[in-house]
């Protein structure tokens, strides 16, 4: 039986003695989208260590909550409703205190896994030391190689997306948003940018542009759609749920959007992305993965933090120093690093 736990961290390791008994696992995960994601790496290690015997129940923020509807063991989602004075966490316990937890994972730092019944608790508490969060949380459980995030989808998903996005062409994916104002850059800005990728000597030459963003985010993305042209214009702005996007994203040949959850999203498809950083922390919330990039403005996030304070407002756009031309450089290298053009011969070249 010893071998079997080679490689396992130890917290796994307990519940694996259970011989064979339902292990049954309670995951508390991030109200927002991208932290939802970046947490999906560990969900998938504790699947594949266990999946045999593992009844999961997933607790997160309800927009999360369909990234994590088709996850195998899956055994109840429950969308934890943000309320005053924490209120939320009472709800959450009166709903699992009567099950007796093999393993407790609490990414939210809460009080709740003391107060249940457990014979594992780990409950996480992020650091601020430059560490990347998905290797954070793969410290956080031992794991030896760093768990990257994914996504499930079904074949529903799969056909939707390729219903919405034709196979024509190559396929450009936008992001427009972010969750506030100051991390989103200009939308003529991003239409340059897909312009130049897009053109004839561009690196997606002819390629359609896939603009993605939740209905509530429309107003924001209204002036690129109206902009570009629309036989090269695919309008995903609230035309689909998250994982049909996640789908969609999966079929694009390269992404770029701001510091958000759709970028995290993309990464976690295994899609090249390409991260736009100015006023976040891209040593922390970089897209994960080597199919990723990010460029950040010239101004640094000190810099950035410092004017966002000076501002009475958090509308203003904290992106204006990153330029078009920083942007391109980094699409194109990105894109050139994951598709090497094989060098000619001396020969090949004389001919």
């Amino acid at each position: 039986m010893e071998a079997a736990y080679n490689g396992m961290p130890n917290w796994a390791r307990l519940s694996r003695q259970m011989l064979g008994a339902i292990m049954r696992a309670l995951f508390i995960t991030s109200n927002r989208i991208g932290d939802a994601v970046l947490s999906t790496g560990l969900l998938d290690n504790l699947i594949n260590q266990n999946r045999k015997n593992l009844a999961v129940t997933l607790a997160c923020g309800p927009e999360a909550a369909p990234l994590f509807s088709h996850m195998p063991c899956l055994e109840r989602l429950i969308p934890l409703e943000k309320l005053p004075g924490s209120r939320h966490w009472l709800g959450l316990w009166r709903q699992v205190r009567r099950t007796q937890w093999d393993t407790v994972i609490d990414l939210r730092a809460s009080a709740l896994a003391y107060f249940l019944r457990a014979r594992n608790r780990r409950v996480y508490k992020p650091r601020d030391d430059g560490t990347h969060r998905v290797l954070q949380l793969s410290q956080f459980l031992e794991l030896k190689n760093p768990a990257a995030p994914r996504v499930w989808f079904d074949q529903q998903e799969i056909d939707e997306a390729r219903h919405l996005l034709p196979d024509d062409r190559p396929i450009l994916g936008i992001g427009p948003t972010a969750n506030w104002r100051g991390k989103q850059w200009d939308a003529e800005r991003f239409l340059e940018l897909s312009a130049r990728l897009t053109a004839p000597d561009g690196i997606l030459s002819g390629a359609r542009i896939a603009v993605f963003g939740a209905m509530s985010e429309r107003n924001d993305s209204i002036h690129l759609l109206n902009k570009i042209p629309p036989n090269n214009l695919i309008d995903l702005v609230g035309r689909c749920d998250i994982l049909t996007a996640a789908a969609c994203l999966k079929l694009c040949s390269l992404f770029i959007g701001n510091d958000s959850g759709l970028m995290h999203l993309s990464s976690a498809t295994n899609t090249p992305t390409l991260g736009l950083f100015g006023p976040s922390r891209d040593d922390l919330y970089a897209p994960w993965g080597d199919h990723c990039s990010v460029v950040r403005t010239d101004e640094s996030f000190e810099s950035l933090s410092i004017r966002r304070l000076q501002q009475k407002s958090t509308n203003g756009n904290l992106m204006n120093s990153l330029t078009v031309n920083k942007a391109e450089s980094a699409a194109i290298e990105l894109w050139r690093r994951l598709n090497p053009v094989t060098p000619t011969s001396p020969i090949e070249s004389a001919t």
